[in-house]
């Protein structure tokens, strides 16, 4: 069994982060386990490659929820990334860090160095901002961050359309300011995905010091007593490990943190007895708090082919724009697909935007699985800080088999009231004037006019915007499953570094968040 200074299980976004960090320094081994594959090809690099990926099994996980009662009964979808670079192999390469409210509230339930101020320092290391230079962004770090190359008229008439509807623009989502309506920047350069991966581990691939294994399906972590000393993993059908002289780190994510530390021994020992895994440490919190943003689509069916859609003429469209993408590097294959959207106030009192919208240019139904002919438009709306909590739990003690997934959408009433309020805000928009010379059909939610026939279309087709977190929860209490610097309690050795350490949901898309949390770890990693 070879052995490290550290290894980290999983190479996600934070995974990523954290070995490419950890071994700037020559001094330091470290080794990287990750189950996917190598998270490059042209299906990952180029952005529209998401259409590909998000519904499918192509570098993806993509689990089901169990039945859920507040969505009439039905599974839920939750794609993951599984490559080399994780979720941001696969995502929409959305840059939003959330409100500095969500970080102040972290310090305020005692989780001392986590405040806005505090985290800001590391969302700048990370960064490379090629368009905005202020107190707020920062330059020259590994993860590019750029505005689109598609040349798309429509999202601006998105943003014209929310004008029309009362509500204010915005530049800059992650400035002194995040409410408005406006163009997502992307993690992406020259046209290309940045992943993680892409980021912090392939201009270091050639760093002795600098294991990566893909293939790698971590399946328990190893111990001495209560002392984490590596991670077992199957490779090839082969079981095989990594020993860590230093630490283990789990980067699992925040599905699958939980389910490797419940398989090797830390959880709720009632439940864990149930599959025969010996218990290493009680920690009943382990895979409880799971929060997610809970979303609606609307869908509206449109003549233009400047959206994305099946058609003789679209894919005639998409033949030039494969030219232009390989000459260029700009135009429609550099579309993240959600190019424009905003944070909102249902209720112009609120100290802070409550909803989030996603505007795609194309057809989004059932995470675009539902292929039809024709062209069309989508936007998206999320409750941001939803008060229903889910978990997850084990439904094997195999490894290979999928976590018990249940976010229990809808389970407080106050979120379904919520997005009552959030459907009728983004409808003004939507049916505002300058969006009409686009509109041919309501695809979703024709008839759909009082508040019990609006819930009624919620609990039909509402689903994740992909946002899980919070399942081995960051904090100082005996509800905590890690503490301030990311140590899991009750054990030596190993820490959760992901988005899965969160004590909340923040306001916002999580994957820049999740960067944030791995560059802070490496400082705390470093300082033991």
């Amino acid at each position: 069994m070879d052995e490290f200074d550290y290894v980290v299980a999983g190479g996600g976004s934070a995974g990523c982060v954290v070995a490419g960090r950890l071994s700037e320094d020559p001094s330091t081994s470290v080794c990287l386990l990750e189950a996917g594959g190598a998270g490059d090809g042209w299906v990952v690099n180029t952005p529209a490659g998401i259409a590909l990926m998000v519904p499918t099994k192509i570098n993806n996980w993509a689990f089901e929820t169990v039945p859920q009662p507040g969505l009439d009964g039905r599974r839920g979808f939750q794609p993951r990334g599984k490559a080399l670079g994780g979720s941001s192999a696969i995502n929409a390469m959305i840059y939003v860090r959330g409100h500095p409210w969500d970080y102040d509230h972290w310090a305020s339930l005692g989780n001392r160095g986590w405040s806005y101020a505090e985290v800001l320092p590391y969302f700048k290391r990370s960064e490379n901002n090629e368009e905005i230079q202020d107190e707020f962004h920062g330059v020259g770090g590994p993860l590019n961050v750029a505005g689109l190359r598609t040349d798309n008229p429509v999202p601006r008439l998105f943003i014209e359309a929310a004008r029309q509807a009362q509500f204010r623009t915005a530049d800059d989502f992650n400035g002194a300011e995040q409410e408005g309506v406006g163009l997502y920047q992307v993690t992406q350069k020259n046209g290309e995905r940045l992943s993680a991966a892409r980021a912090y581990i392939e201009p270091h691939r050639s760093r002795r010091n600098l294991t990566v294994i893909t293939g790698a399906a971590a399946t328990r972590i190893l111990f001495e007593g209560r002392h984490a000393t590596g991670v077992e993993y199957r490779r090839n059908g082969q079981i095989t490990g990594a020993r860590a002289r230093s630490e283990v780190i789990v980067s699992c994510g925040a599905l699958q943190s939980p389910q490797l530390l419940m398989l090797s021994g830390i959880g709720d020992a009632t439940h864990l007895k149930q599959f025969g895994i010996g218990i290493v440490h009680h920690l009943p919190p382990v895979g409880r708090n799971l929060q997610d943003h809970v979303d609606f689509l609307f869908a509206y069916g449109s003549n233009s082919r400047d959206l994305f859609g099946i058609s003789l003429g679209g894919a005639t469209r998409i033949a030039r724009e494969v030219g232009r993408y390989r000459r260029d590097g700009r135009g429609m294959l550099t579309s993240n697909l959600a190019e424009a959207g905003g944070f909102l106030k249902t209720d112009p009192a609120l100290p802070m935007p409550d909803i989030q919208l996603h505007f795609v240019v194309g057809r989004a139904i059932d995470h675009g699985r539902a292929m039809g002919l024709g062209h069309g438009f989508s936007c998206h709306v999320c409750v941001l800080r939803p008060k229903s909590r889910g978990y997850v739990a084990l439904q094997s003690a195999d490894p290979a088999a999928p976590p018990l997934i249940d976010p229990k959408f809808f389970d407080d009433p106050a979120d379904l009231e919520a997005m009552v309020k959030a459907f009728r805000l983004t409808r003004r928009i939507l049916e505002a004037p300058a969006l009409a010379p686009l509109r041919t059909r309501d695809l979703l939610t024709a008839g759909v006019e009082t508040d019990d026939q609006i819930r009624a279309a919620l609990r039909a087709r509402a689903d994740t915007v992909y946002h899980p977190v919070g399942t081995c929860r960051m904090g100082t209490d005996d509800q905590a499953v890690v503490d301030p610097a990311l140590r899991v309690r009750g054990v030596e050795a190993l820490r959760v570094v992901d988005a899965s350490i969160m004590p909340t949901l923040i306001g916002g898309n999580t994957n820049a968040p999740t960067i944030m949390i791995a560059e802070k770890a490496v400082e705390l990693i470093r300082k033991h």
